[in-house]
């Protein structure tokens, strides 16, 4: 009865029921990651992530004038339903394409913090993180230096792979998993890798960066470098072996079978002859070698004709009265007045070139109203031919 507010046992127990139910939905186990990946595999992941994010960390330092350490990641497996729990807040995401060498693609997952901080040193500021949203030119800053780092990674894969590594500029963009933005840029395996790196910047960044790639892509990497011999162009036949054996032998043997010429005629003619150094040869002619000059030029006539020619075609001569270097954030606050300091003392020659390629050294003179150099030294000719080629 249900008059006195009691629960008859049937109710109770539908309703212990279902509470062990629910329990049994929401806990479940997360993947693990030797479903996927052997620990031969995981640890040859790891390396590939270290040695070429290891030469990633000296490119970031040049670019931010800041001392960079990326440590041996990490590697593990997520469920892609998980990425909500894993990034609760916005981050940034890059998106990187292999167009040769490997067919893949990973997403890197960076702090919003982080990335904030990494615009401003790129933009020529102190590391100040940013309490808005990052704008186009944070996320322009960002954009570059992932796109150095892969670069230089690109690199350093192309030596441990022995072949040509390349990918496409880096696509940048806001990821927040819950409002559903940017999550295009994530690959679409339900299951994927996360390779976790600690990343350190000075004293201004203490954080991870993560890397999340397919596991097919990640198996991909890794055949390859436990079997190098399955690759078609980088293992060696035991034909082109052999072809390599036989020209390292061919010198050889010809060198023995010269010596035994030799002997043999030595062996034949009783006269005495002089073995090693320089032979003596009777009436012998020697010559110093001679060497064309540029000057004189004994051409035919139409050969002479089309160096005419040649010489009526108009070249672009400037002059360099010096070089600098400055950020963004320098080159966006010149205004009328600003001063720009060169890399040249006052009085220093100046550079003249042709084409774009050095062949002078000059001093700057007035002629009239006008400004004029007079040529205080000349680059060689040799040096001068190889500049213009």
């Amino acid at each position: 009865m249900m008059n006195d507010g009691m629960l008859s046992q049937d109710e109770i127990d539908a309703l212990l029921n279902n509470v062990d139910n629910d329990e049994e939905e929401h806990v479940s186990e997360p993947p693990s990651i030797e479903d996927y990946l052997s620990s031969l595999e995981q640890d040859a992941l790891g390396e590939i992530g270290n040695i070429s994010f290891g030469s990633s960390a000296t490119t970031l330092s040049t670019l931010l004038n800041q001392k960079v350490d990326i440590t041996t990641p990490t590697i593990s497996v997520i469920d892609k339903e998980a990425l909500e729990n894993e990034f609760p807040h916005p981050h940034v995401g890059v998106e990187v394409k292999y167009t040769e060498g490997f067919s893949g693609v990973n997403l890197f997952v960076l702090k919003q913090n982080d990335a904030s901080i990494i615009a401003d040193l790129m933009l020529g500021g102190e590391g100040q993180a940013s309490e808005n949203e990052l704008t186009e030119i944070h996320l322009s800053a960002v954009q570059e230096a992932m796109n150095q780092m892969m670069g230089t990674a690109a690199t350093s894969m192309s030596t441990v792979f022995s072949k040509r590594v390349d990918i496409s500029p880096p696509a940048i963009t806001l990821l927040d998993v819950k409002k559903d933005e940017g999550n295009k840029y994530i690959p679409d395996d339900n299951i994927l890798i996360k390779v976790s790196f600690q990343l350190k910047i000075g004293n201004l960044i203490d954080s991870n960066i993560m890397q999340l790639l397919p596991v097919s892509f990640a198996k991909s990497l890794v055949d390859e470098l436990l079997n190098p011999s399955d690759q078609g162009g980088s293992s060696t036949t035991e034909e082109d072996h052999e072809d390599m054996t036989m020209k390292q032998e061919t010198p050889q043997a010809s060198s023995q079978s010269s010596m035994g010429q030799q002997q043999s005629a030595y062996s034949s003619d009783p006269t005495p002859k002089q073995v090693g150094g320089q032979p003596q040869q009777p009436n012998a002619h020697v010559q110093t070698a001679e060497f064309s000059s540029f000057e004189e030029l004994n051409l035919p006539a139409t050969e002479k004709r089309n160096l005419d020619m040649l010489l009526d075609i108009p070249l672009k001569v400037t002059v360099e009265l010096g070089r600098t270097q400055r950020t963004v954030k320098d080159i966006l606050e010149l205004s009328s007045g600003s001063i720009v300091e060169l890399d040249k003392l006052a009085g220093e020659p100046v550079d003249i070139h042709v084409n774009n390629k050095l062949i002078a050294k000059g001093e700057v003179v007035v002629i009239d109203e006008n400004f004029g150099v007079r040529v205080t030294d000349i680059v060689s000719q040799s040096d001068r031919l190889k500049k213009l080629r």
